[in-house]
């Protein structure tokens, strides 16, 4: 048995229980009797995987079924990488400590393009063939990704069989499904492929090529074949409490980023913020009822004994029933002493009935998210806030009880001046100021104010797609700006290195090219980018250079408005001309309303019926 050979290691590597499965609500099942078997990969520590909602979703999903079995397998730190490799220990899952290569499908989760290089050097530490092609040779599993990286797969489309676009809950059983048939008939790799491509949300990159001008320049997307679409179509899924949802969760044995019940209340954000992707990819805006919830939660906290409970959205705070739900939650488990955290709180948000509520057992913190100093750049980003109604939350708050605020900024974004990033210090400074405008017997002492800017990068689907970054000197100026004016008491500042997000931007607006990149980097020596301690931004830089391409071409281009962009074969549900009318709204800082209040045709309502209920 492989672990047999995987024990002796334990002893030698950090948080060894990274790497022993067994936790609390661990499916297990008798793998010879499953019909098909599925690697959910995430590319990056266990710390952080198990952290992630959509891997609990899907290995819930799939394990419910009989005949497939889902088990998970994490990216190895590199302690344990060393010794695996020393002692020729292959990747493994960590439900039966069985080889990744001797699965049916191999499956990654693509949250941040740095994770790239991870999963060049999962698929290596699996002894699994990197590319399509030399898995067809080998007749190695299929490598299948998805999650929003997957709305640009072109960077990966050298190594991947098939990307999974949009929501996965639907599809992921599709897919095995499928699987099963054809590896039931027999029949050629294609075939497979070919069948899953006329699906909706499923593109097979070797049935396409990436066309490039004269000069170099990308040229677009075509496919080699009319027997596959000329664009893909996202999946989604319509109606949230029709969606599975576990209902018992894995509770690990070591300390995970988010150790806690996670609820997802709702599904896409009606704001529309011109710089995130997110709140793009996945309209429409779809929320679980109130019933639902309720029961999802007694269900969750019952079976796995956590005493947090986190309200996940996009948006928390815009949740239609947060007020009753509160109540209800807090009602219930607060004889358990069981704590509710509302991530995610727009400044605008109504909130002082549901803090009052989610007060009762522990203060968990609070996260506002103004992004811009200044009212005129909130405008541009369509954040629809402002400085009063910041002061009337944290002032709410504070009178409640709380003295802990994290304030989250994003500098580098478009038209922005030196202006706005004095208002970062502004707000920072009314924060303080409605703290102490409270009478000191209602407040609570230590103040904290933690003041968070991350360096603006443009991405697909959004109205900022077309707009350059910032080149890193000018961010690194900006926040030696920022770190001044922020040298105040009670603030600490925080700052994410500009290095990183260069990089981030290249492979976010990259295109097929990218891929000979991503393997000369893996061969220099690069996995864990997203780590500070690991990222080897020189051997990146090196990496660009050996295959003929410069990050510049790739971060700091401003595409034309009609020209052709590496995604453009993928259609997310949003139009461009959408896209365009929000870009040039942003030029002239004029906002556009909630599209719960007004409808702005963004394209969602006919790519899904009868969801978007403000187009109805």
């Amino acid at each position: 048995m492989l672990y047999d050979a995987i024990e002796p290691l334990l002893s030698g590597v950090q948080k060894p229980a990274r790497y022993t499965g067994g936790e609390v609500n661990m499916i297990q099942k008798d793998p010879k009797r499953a019909e098909v078997r599925f690697a959910f990969c995430f590319p990056d520590t266990y710390e952080v995987g198990m952290s992630h909602l959509g891997m609990k979703i899907l290995y819930h999903i799939l394990n419910k079924r009989e005949a497939f079995y889902c088990e998970r397998v994490f990216a190895p730190w590199t302690d344990m990488e060393r010794a695996m490799r020393e002692h020729d220990v292959p990747l493994y899952s960590l439900e039966t400590f069985t080889p990744v290569k001797d699965f049916d499908l191999i499956g990654f989760t693509l949250q941040y393009e740095m994770s790239y290089s991870n999963i060049l050097n999962m698929l290596d530490l699996a002894k699994v063939p990197m590319t399509w092609e030399e898995r067809e040779r080998a007749g190695a599993p299929f490598v299948v990704c998805g999650g929003p990286c997957a709305f640009n797969p072109e960077p990966l489309a050298d190594f991947v069989d098939l990307f999974m676009v949009g929501d996965g809950e639907e599809q992921i059983v599709e897919l095995c499904e499928r699987y099963r048939a054809w590896k039931q008939r027999g029949g050629s790799r294609e075939e497979f492929l070919l069948e899953m491509a006329n699906l909706e949300g499923y593109y097979v990159p070797r049935f396409y090529e990436s066309l490039y001008a004269e000069n170099g320049d990308f040229a677009g997307v075509r496919r080699l074949s009319e027997d596959v679409p000329a664009r893909v179509r996202k999946r989604c899924i319509p109606d949230l409490d029709a969606a599975e949802y576990p209902d018992r969760i894995i509770v690990p044995f070591t300390e995970i980023v988010h150790d806690r019940v996670m609820l997802e209340v709702a599904r896409g954000c009606t704001r529309g913020c011109r710089f995130c992707q997110a709140g793009m990819l996945y309209r429409p805006q779809r929320e679980r009822s109130l019933e639902t919830l309720t029961g999802l939660a007694r269900k969750l906290l019952k079976s796995t004994g956590y005493e947090e409970m986190s309200l996940s959205s996009l948006s928390t705070g815009d949740y239609s029933h947060l007020p009753e739900l509160a109540r209800a939650l807090v009602e219930e488990h607060s004889c358990n002493k069981v704590a509710i955290s509302l991530p995610s709180l727009r400044i605008d948000s109504v909130l002082g009935d549901t803090l009052e509520q989610t007060q009762a057992v522990k203060k968990t913190g609070l996260t506002f998210a103004p992004e811009a100093g200044t009212q005129r750049l909130r405008d541009v980003i369509n954040k629809g806030v402002t400085e009063a109604q910041l002061r009337a939350s944290v002032s709410d708050a504070f009178q409640k009880g709380w003295s802990a605020v994290k304030l989250y900024f994003m500098i580098g974004l478009p038209t922005e001046t030196d202006e706005d990033l004095e208002g970062i210090a502004a707000m920072a400074k009314a924060v303080l100021d409605e703290y102490f405008a409270v009478p000191k017997e209602v407040r609570q002492k230590g103040l904290r104010v933690s003041v968070s800017a991350s360096s603006f990068v443009p991405k697909p689907f959004t109205p900022f797609q077309w707009e350059p970054q910032n080149p890193m000197e000018e961010l690194q100026r900006k926040q030696r700006l920022l770190r001044d004016r922020l040298h105040l008491r009670s603030v600490t500042f925080n700052w994410h290195e500009p290095h990183l997000s260069f990089l981030e931007a290249a492979f976010a607006r990259g295109d097929r090219r990218l891929g000979r990149v991503l393997l000369a980097a893996w061969k220099r020596g690069c996995r864990f980018d997203g780590w500070t301690e690991e990222f080897k931004f020189e051997e990146w830089m090196a990496a660009f250079a050996d295959c003929g391409l410069t990050c510049e071409q790739f971060a700091h281009k401003r595409y034309d408005l009609d020209a052709p962009l590496p995604w453009d074969h993928i259609d997310a549900g949003v139009t461009k001309e959408f896209l365009k009318r929000e870009w040039k709204k942003a030029l002239n800082a004029e906002t556009s309303p909630d599209c719960r209040k007004k409808c702005h045709g963004c394209g969602i309502n006919q790519f899904v019926k009868g969801v978007c209920t403000a187009c109805e």
